[in-house]
């Protein structure tokens, strides 16, 4: 392949590649509607001028047929009056426009089938142009909404990574934080509330448990009296340590050191 060719392929490649991206679907179709009304017009002129043409061929095949006849009167005239001569003339210019007139007949008649012919064409091109402006009409809209779709969603790809959308989800961050950390405070400022509380009654029943302690070890109640019930106890207790002094003096001498006296 010479150099000039595939210089050449890759211009049109290129062309054709440029055509295919700029190409509007709404001017593309408008054009073409445009170019099959101005095919409608030529087609009409030529329909017109058909007729026209049809229409002076019959005037000539109808202005020849006249004369013919008028010539063949002027000889069957200038037979009568003896002119033979003139006779003769006058059949010789019949023929002539005998001929013109079938001549002209002829001509007529293929006129009359481009006629019918040129009015079919003109009658499937007009159909042909309501269907267009009807598909064009139906095609310029489906285009524009797809490119109104297609914006749409170049606009809500590119919206996905702007800025103002993550400034959005850092704030929404910032906000989910603050409510934890406010739930947080909430909890610990109600569990010190709580463990004041606690901290009372712990205290209570330790205070309980202390006086209980000193009766236990003591022998007392917590009025300060002898443990028992009042004087049967003491003499109980005076009893048994008499009894016990008697029978073992170093007895009493340890337990006395334990009471402290």
């Amino acid at each position: 392949m010479g150099l000039v060719d595939r210089v050449w392929r890759l211009v049109r490649a290129n062309v054709n590649d440029w055509i295919e991206k700029n190409e509007d679907p709404e001017k593309i179709l408008e054009q073409a509607v445009a170019d099959m009304q101005d095919d409608l017009v030529r087609m009409r002129q030529a329909v017109a001028q058909a007729i026209a043409t049809q229409k002076r061929t019959e005037r000539q095949v109808t202005h020849a047929e006249l004369q013919s006849n008028e010539w063949y009167r002027r000889a069957q005239l200038a037979l009568q009056k003896g002119d033979e001569a003139l006779a003769r003339e006058a059949l010789t210019r019949r023929k002539s426009y005998q001929e013109t007139a079938e001549a002209m007949a002829g001509q007529l008649q293929q006129q009359g089938s481009v006629v019918v012919q040129l009015k079919q064409n003109l009658q499937q091109l007009e159909s042909k142009l309501i269907d267009a402006k009807t598909k064009k009409d139906m095609y310029i809209a489906r285009a524009r909404a797809a490119k109104t779709s297609q914006q749409l969603n170049d606009m809500l790809g590119g919206i996905g990574t702007s800025n103002a959308i993550q400034a959005f989800e850092r704030m929404e961050e910032k906000v989910l934080q603050l409510e934890a950390q406010a739930e947080v405070s909430a909890e610990l400022s109600t569990d010190q509330l709580e463990k004041k509380f606690q901290a009372l009654g712990e205290a209570s029943e330790i205070d309980q448990e202390l006086v209980a302690l000193k009766t236990q070890l003591l022998g007392t109640t917590p009025t300060g009296q002898i443990g028992g019930s009042g004087g049967s106890s003491s003499a109980t207790v005076g009893n048994s340590s008499a009894a016990s002094s008697s029978s073992d003096p170093e007895l009493e001498k340890l337990r006395r050191e334990i009471r402290g006296i």
